[in-house]
């Protein structure tokens, strides 16, 4: 079974990594078929826990940038599909962090450990150079 929380290196990576401005966590999700607690599907749990980190990242000044459904993988292992892709931009790596470590994202966070089989979750910082570009 794969995490669905980072483990102590990786939030300490996150934590000294440069925080020069915003950063875009690229969230790939794989939802259980039926939520761990019985309390519907996963995707319910996720929502449950969506509504609540939401309000939470507008809280901070961050948005959701975009969010859909992973419909096929075109480069990669098929086995790994995803069911949901998201999106989001925080102000800084520091306001992620602050968000993850308060006592309403804990709450929160059950509900997404109810409702996923699996994730990625990958921080993204904005680059100047565009594709092909300098």
């Amino acid at each position: 079974m794969s995490r669905i929380t980072p483990n102590r290196e990786q939030f300490e990576q996150l934590a000294l990594a440069p925080d020069e401005g915003p950063v875009v966590m690229l969230n790939l999700l794989k939802f259980k078929a039926a939520a761990a607690d019985g309390s519907g599907s996963g995707a319910d749990a996720y929502r449950r826990y969506g509504k609540a980190a939401v309000e939470m990242v507008e809280e901070r000044g961050g948005k959701v940038l975009w969010a859909g459904r992973g419909d096929q993988i075109l480069i990669g292992d098929p086995g790994e599909d995803w069911d949901q892709i998201v999106l989001v931009e925080y102000p800084s790596r520091r306001a992620f962090i602050e968000m993850v470590t308060t006592p309403e994202y804990t709450d929160a966070h059950e509900h997404r450990e109810q409702g996923l089989e699996r994730t990625v979750l990958v921080a993204c910082s904005p680059s100047l150079d565009r594709l092909g570009g300098s």
